[in-house]
């Protein structure tokens, strides 16, 4: 057992895998957070350019 633990501390074949996990999961992150602060703005920006193209008299 003892053998098996030391072998073990000493393996990084995993190591980069779990290095992508938490980048891949960061960038999912940082994208979420910036639709929630983008979504906003995009719907007012679009009701304030149908309000005002609905003033528009042809």
């Amino acid at each position: 057992m003892k053998f098996f633990l030391k072998k073990f501390s000493k393996d990084e074949t995993g190591a980069v895998t779990v290095d992508w996990v938490v980048l891949s999961a960061s960038v999912v992150l940082l994208l979420g957070a910036g639709y929630g602060a983008m979504e906003s703005g995009a719907t007012d920006l679009s009701d304030n350019v149908s309000t005002y193209m609905s003033t528009w008299n042809f």
